[in-house]
């Protein structure tokens, strides 16, 4: 409604996973989404189609969503920009009447070729919306304004791993020379001793229980099956006990806490946005960094992303780099809840130094 109302001509949707419930793009009603660069490989998911557009050329600007890394994922893989914004900031009314249920973990926010054109697109997407329950009721940012400012001095935390995943070697070896541009910068750069526990438990209670209480009703429909994916991840949901939702609240309240001490430390927390770059539309990753992913390989190669989603902090992905097979890697800039002035402003001086809008795939 925002963007229209705005002006913005809608071309059209693009591909996603069903209800938006995999890293990875496949449904039911064809090929999966493929990545630009090499369409042997996945585009990332949820918003996988939206982040192939606007690395293919089709569109400047597309939105997403984000419940455990779905703008960030196929900005990583396919190599744009994307910004998950503070939960709540942009508003999560969809139009159709389901229950009301307390929305932790997903949010809309812009995925665009450059950093200007995502705060321009979140001026306009931002805003409280009393149909969202949700929704934060407070003033909107200057989101343009942000990207102008200078970062000079700023504190820049570096994780290599959340003190908790492993990385492909490539991966880390690109993200940990990328942040090196921040010294350039003005910035101090230095070492986050965050340290993890098991954050994909509390996340995936959270995020599974909401697909139950919005889709739930469909898991015994036998005119439209679930795909494989969607009816794991609701089943899951109606499994989750009032006990283990509360034990699952209580941990997130502890990764809250975990992250504002880093947050007494450093202006923003960077780290890679994905231990691994797009994999092949055939088969998820079996090993990162040489281990089994946890849970599994589905679900697994998305250690950076979903504990911010469980924390409902604001984080953006920024190309800063290519493997030796030619996929971009991204690099994960975390910043605290209700700044995405200042994730803006740093992923705009990286981009300023370490632009990317010049590598474009062959798409024709």
């Amino acid at each position: 409604e925002r963007v229209l109302a705005a002006g913005a001509i809608m071309l059209g949707k693009t591909n996603t996973p069903e209800f938006g419930l995999l890293g990875a793009n496949e449904n039911k009603l064809g090929e999966p989404c493929r990545n630009p660069w090499n369409i042997e490989r996945t585009s990332g998911g949820s918003s996988g189609g939206a982040a192939a557009s606007v690395v293919a050329g089709l569109t400047s600007l597309a939105t997403g969503g984000d419940g455990g890394g779905s703008i960030r994922i196929p900005a990583s893989f396919s190599g744009t920009y994307g910004i998950k914004p503070t939960q709540g900031r942009v508003s999560s009314f969809t139009g159709v009447n389901t229950p009301a249920a307390v929305n932790y973990t997903s949010q809309q926010g812009p995925l665009t070729r450059t950093v200007r054109d995502s705060a321009l697109m979140l001026q306009v997407l931002a805003g409280f919306d009393p149909r969202d329950p949700g929704s934060l009721n407070s003033s909107v940012p200057n989101f343009i304004e942000a990207v102008e400012k200078g970062v000079s001095g700023f504190r820049v935390g570096w994780t290599p791993d959340f003190g908790y995943t492993p990385v492909d070697s490539e991966v880390a070896e690109i993200t940990e020379e990328a942040v090196k541009a921040f010294l350039e910068l003005g910035c101090t750069v230095d070492q986050s001793t965050l340290k993890l526990e098991t954050p994909f438990d509390p996340w995936l209670s959270i995020f599974t229980t909401s697909a139950f209480v919005s889709n739930g009703h469909l898991l015994d429909d036998p005119t439209d099956p679930l795909t494989w994916y969607g009816k794991w991840a609701i089943e899951n949901g109606s499994e989750v006990t009032a006990t283990e939702y509360v034990k699952a609240l209580g941990m997130r309240g502890r990764m809250i806490n975990q992250f504002l001490d880093e947050f007494k430390k450093f202006d923003v927390l960077i780290s890679p946005t994905m231990p691994t770059t797009a994999f092949s539309t055939d088969l998820y990753p079996q090993k990162i960094g040489g281990h089994d992913p946890y849970p599994n390989p589905e679900w697994g190669f998305v250690p950076f992303t979903h504990p911010i989603n469980t924390i409902g902090f604001t984080a953006a992905s920024i190309p800063c780099g290519f493997d030796s097979e030619g996929m971009p890697v991204g690099l994960h800039i975390v910043g605290r809840y209700g700044d995405e002035e200042t994730v803006l402003a740093v992923s705009a001086a990286f981009e300023s130094i370490r632009p990317w809008i010049q590598h474009r795939p062959v798409v024709s």
